[in-house]
């Protein structure tokens, strides 16, 4: 005798609640790919008006080394557009081979995210347009930053003298003031240490280093904040000859 199968029965297997996909729970989304994974979606720390920040920002492969001077061209029209903002200013910059270092100041949290935000699109736009094919007028397509920028809130002297010497210095920490022209230099022109009044070896001189007629510094703001026009200074003086171990 046949067995004849009830209608009402389902064939698709039944998924246990136990086993659901997706939702609020420890490890669920997408994971991170590639070489570097990227910053952490953290919130971002309070920013106030008395406080420094240090930022980094990371390139992709693809853009290749900014210590190039299409690349310095490119983040010295960036550094043009922020310096008309007020309530976000850049201070000091230093371009390494694969990031930007900047110390800045921000009137709060949404200053900064504007603040960033412009610069990196004018950066962005910029360097994609140095990359491009210059014959034909194209530019450059694909993005140039390569994750989040790391921000670090600086709250002390120490802190603040610690991160002015590693931004300004950074070339020495890498080796780059050992390779090729900038060797000449004693402050690394790829960075706004020209501009920067407090070196150690300025102490006592009425004037600045002179700047050669070629060159074109970056344009930078004069900091507001406590700490980085005076609080620093309660520590140590910076020279240009000092080679950097660390921000923190």
């Amino acid at each position: 005798m046949a067995v004849v199968k009830s209608k009402r029965a389902s064939t698709r297997p039944v998924q246990q609640e136990l086993f659901r996909r997706g939702g609020k729970r420890k490890g669920a989304g997408r994971k991170p790919k590639g070489a570097r994974a990227g910053a952490t979606h953290r919130a971002r720390p309070e920013v106030r008006p008395q406080h420094a920040l240090h930022v980094v920002m990371r390139v992709v492969p693809a853009v290749g080394s900014l210590r190039r001077r299409a690349m310095y061209k490119a983040i010295h029209a960036a550094s043009i557009v922020a310096a008309v903002r007020e309530r976000f200013r850049i201070c000091h910059v230093s371009l390494q081979r694969s990031h930007v270092h900047m110390i800045v100041e921000a009137e709060s949290k949404a200053a900064l995210a504007r603040g960033m935000q412009g610069f990196q699109i004018s950066a962005a736009r910029n360097i994609n347009t140095a990359l491009g094919d210059k014959r034909r007028g194209l530019r450059r397509r694909g993005a140039v930053f390569a994750d989040r920028y790391h921000l670090e809130v600086i709250t002390s002297p120490t802190r603040a003298r610690r991160a002015l010497s590693y931004v300004l210095n950074n070339w020495r920490k890498h080796g780059e003031d050992r390779n090729g022209l900038p060797s000449t230099w004693l402050v690394d022109p790829f960075s706004s240490g020209i501009s920067f009044p407090d070196w150690e070896e300025l102490q006592g001189t009425p004037w600045m280093w002179p700047i050669r007629e070629t060159y074109d510094p970056l344009v930078v703001r004069r900091p507001r904040s406590w700490l980085l026009r005076e609080g620093w200074k309660l520590v140590v003086a910076i020279s240009a000859r000092d080679v950097p171990a660390h921000a923190r």
